[in-house]
C-alpha cells in the first residue's frame, strides 16, 4: 500500500495513518461496517491529489473513521460533531494513532450518516465509492455500560478465532524447553514427605535442591500465562498481570516466611529481590539486547514516573534506618538499652503500617494514572518531540498476534499453577535449615532464595545472546530490536510499593512483628541501587556497557554480602517473641 503525494510534507505520516485507518477498518468490531468492509478491494491505494478540495475532503474522510473509530472512544471531551474537531485534539489522535496501540472498539449509540471514500483498485485501476455509515457522537465520552461491553467483547473475543481446549494444552506444553524442569516437582514432594531411612541431611538437602529447581519452570509458565491473557485483558490490564505474575513466587516466599516467623531471612529475601530486579535482571537484558545495537530505548514518559516511584519505594526505607541510627544504640545493662526493648519496637511498627498504607497508596495512584491519564495529555506520550521513532510506530504485538492459548484454559493453567508453586515454596521454606548450616542467612536471602525466579530467565537470556553471536558471525541475524526491556524495573516498583508493605500490614494482622525498620547494611545497598538505576534510565537510552555496569554493580554487592553477618540490633528487633528475651538470649 502506498500513497501518492505532489508535496512531501508529512507524506510518511500520512501513509502510516492511511494504512492504519485501512487496517482498522478490514478488522472492525461493529456490525455496521461489515458489508463496507467486505466491499473493499484487497489491494487498495489511497491517491491524495494536489487539488486542494480533493486533499480536504479525503482529510474529512479520514476524521470521520479516526473519530468514529478512536479518538470520540477514547476522549473524555465532548465533540458535537466532526467538523468540530480541533487541530490540536486531531493532532493528538493521530499521534496516538500512529503507535498502532488502540483497541477497535464498537461505537456509543449515536444517530448516524452516511459518508464516502474513494478506493482505487491498483489492481483493475478503477475507482470504487463503497457508502461507509459514519457514526456521530451526541455524548461526552464513553459511559460505563460501553466499557464493559468493549472489555467483554476483548475478553471473549467476539468475532475472532478461539483457541481449542487441545490447542492450548499444546501451546503450553511446548511454551518453554524449561517445562521439562517440571519434573522435579513430584520428585521435590517425594522427597518431602518421606521419611529417610539414611542421613537426615543428606535426604532434606535434596528435598531442597528439588523444590528450588522445582520453582525456576513454575516462574516461567506465570510469565507465559500474563503474556497469553494480556491478549484478552488489553494492554495496560496485561501488563499489570504479567508484572504481578511475575512477582508471585517471591510474593508467595515472603508470606510463607512471614507465617514461619523468619521475619530477618524475609527482610533480606526483599530486599535481595528489590537488588535482582534493579540490577541484574535488567542489565542481562541490556547487555542481550544491546550487544548488536549501538543504543537501546526506553519509554521516556514512563522512565520518568519510574524513577520517582522507585526512589520514593528506596527512601522510605532510609527513614526507619536512621530513626533507629540516631537513636542511642547502647548495650544491654547500660541506660542505652532501652532502645532494644519492646516498647521501642512497638513504635517503630506503628511508624512502618503507617508508611505501609501510604506506599500502597502512592502505588494505586500511578496505576491509576498509567491505566486513565487525565485530560488529553494520554495521547500525546509518543508524541514526536519526545518519544523516539521505536516508540513512535511499533509493531504493535496483541494487534498482530493471535493467542496461543484458550483464556479459560490460561486461567485455570494459572490457578493450578499458584497452587503447585506454594506448596513447592513452602517445603523450600521447610528444608531451609540444611543450606543455613552452609551460608549465613543474609547471604542466602539477599543472593540465592531471589534466583529461583530468575535462573531460568538468565539461562534462556544466555542461550539467545549465544545463538544470536552465532547467526551474525555467520551472516544469518534478523535486525537487533531498538527497543529496551524495562519490565524488571517495573517488577523492583511493584514489589516495593505494594508487596513489601502488604507483607508488613499481614504482619500486622497476623501479630508478627514485621516492620520497616531494616538492616542498614541492606538499605544502602538498594538506594546505591536505584541511584544507578536511575542515572543509567535517565535519557531513556541503554546500551550494552551500562547494562555490563548494572551487572558488575550486583557482583559486588555479593561478594560483600558473603562476609556479612548482620545487625545484632534489627535482629533483635525482629523476634517473635520479647525483645528483651531476645537480648538476653543473644548474650547467652
Amino acid at each position: 500500500m502506498s500513497t501518492s503525494l505532489d508535496s512531501d510534507q508529512d507524506s510518511d505520516s500520512l501513509t502510516r495513518i492511511w494504512d492504519t485507518a485501512l487496517g482498522t477498518l478490514k478488522d472492525p468490531t461493529s456490525q455496521e461496517l461489515q458489508g463496507y468492509t467486505s466491499s473493499l478491494p484487497d489491494n487498495s491505494t489511497f491517491i491524495l491529489h494536489n487539488n486542494g478540495s480533493t486533499l480536504q475532503q479525503h482529510w474529512k474522510n479520514l476524521r470521520d473513521i479516526l473519530t468514529w473509530n478512536y479518538c470520540v472512544m477514547l476522549s473524555a471531551a465532548p465533540f458535537g460533531s466532526v467538523s468540530d474537531l480541533h487541530s490540536e485534539k486531531f493532532g493528538n489522535c493521530v499521534g496516538a494513532l500512529e503507535r498502532r496501540s488502540f483497541p477497535r472498539p464498537s461505537p456509543p449509540p449515536t444517530h448516524q450518516r452516511s459518508s464516502t471514500l474513494r478506493i482505487i483498485d491498483t489492481e483493475e485501476g478503477r475507482a470504487t465509492i463503497p457508502s461507509c455509515t459514519i457514526s456521530e457522537p451526541q455524548q461526552a465520552g464513553r459511559s460505563n455500560t460501553s466499557r464493559s461491553q468493549l472489555m467483554a467483547d476483548r475478553f471473549l473475543r467476539r468475532g475472532k478465532r478461539k483457541v481449542g481446549v487441545v490447542d492450548s494444552l499444546k501451546a503450553i506444553a511446548f511454551s518453554s524447553w524449561l517445562n521439562l524442569l517440571l519434573v522435579s516437582i513430584p520428585i521435590a514432594w517425594v522427597a518431602h514427605f518421606t521419611i529417610p531411612n539414611g542421613d537426615l541431611n543428606t535426604w532434606n538437602a535434596s528435598a531442597f535442591l528439588f523444590s528450588f529447581v522445582s520453582l525456576i519452570p513454575l516462574s516461567k509458565l506465570f510469565d507465559y500465562g500474563g503474556e497469553q491473557m494480556a491478549f484478552y485483558l488489553g494492554p495496560d490490564l496485561g501488563d499489570l498481570l504479567i508484572i504481578t505474575l511475575n512477582n508471585a513466587v517471591e510474593a508467595t516466599l515472603g508470606i510463607i516466611l512471614l507465617t514461619r516467623c523468619e521475619l530477618k531471612l524475609l527482610q533480606s529475601n526483599i530486599m535481595g529481590v528489590v537488588l535482582l530486579r534493579l540490577l541484574l535482571v535488567p542489565g542481562v537484558a541490556f547487555i542481550t539486547g544491546g550487544v548488536r545495537v549501538l543504543e537501546q530505548d526506553l519509554h521516556p514518559h514512563q522512565t520518568q514516573l519510574n524513577q520517582t516511584l522507585l526512589t520514593i519505594g528506596v527512601m522510605t526505607l532510609l527513614i526507619p534506618a536512621a530513626f533507629f541510627a540516631a537513636l542511642d544504640n547502647g548495650v544491654a545493662g547500660t541506660a542505652g538499652a532501652d532502645l532494644l526493648s519492646d516498647t521501642m519496637r512497638g513504635k517503630f511498627l506503628k511508624m512502618s503500617r503507617g508508611l505501609a498504607l501510604i506506599l500502597i497508596a502512592v502505588y494505586i495512584c500511578s496505576r491509576i494514572f498509567l491505566q486513565k491519564p487525565p485530560g488529553h495529555s494520554n495521547l500525546e506520550i509518543a508524541d514526536r518531540r519526545v518519544a523516539p521513532e521505536v516508540l513512535r510506530d511499533p509493531v504493535p504485538e496483541l494487534d498482530s498476534e493471535e493467542p496461543q492459548v484458550s483464556q479459560w484454559v490460561c486461567i485455570g493453567m494459572l490457578i493450578i499453577t499458584i497452587g503447585i508453586m506454594a506448596a513447592t515454596a513452602e517445603w523450600l521454606v521447610d528444608n531451609i535449615e540444611v543450606v543455613e548450616e552452609i551460608f549465613t542467612k543474609e547471604w542466602f536471602g539477599l543472593v540465592l532464595l531471589p534466583l529461583a525466579s530468575f535462573s531460568g530467565d538468565a539461562f534462556v537470556a544466555i542461550v539467545f545472546f549465544v545463538r544470536k553471536s552465532i547467526e551474525s558471525a555467520r551472516g544469518q541475524s534478523t535486525p537487533p530490536t531498538r527497543l529496551a526491556n524495562g519490565r524488571p524495573i517495573d517488577l523492583s516498583i511493584q514489589y516495593t510499593l505494594f508487596w513489601m508493605p502488604f507483607i508488613v500490614l499481614l504482619g500486622w494482622w497476623s501479630d508478627r512483628p514485621m516492620s520497616l525498620l531494616f538492616d542498614m547494611f541492606e538499605v544502602a545497598l538498594v538506594i546505591s541501587s536505584c541511584f544507578i538505576v536511575n542515572y543509567v534510565t535517565a535519557d531513556a537510552k541503554t546500551n550494552y556497557v551500562e547494562g555490563f555496569s548494572m551487572s558488575a554493580f550486583y557482583v559486588m554487592i555479593v561478594l560483600c554480602s558473603w562476609f556479612y553477618t548482620g545487625q545484632d540490633g534489627i535482629n533483635y528487633m525482629l523476634a517473635c517473641g520479647s525483645v528483651e528475651n531476645a537480648v538476653a538470649a543473644g548474650d547467652n
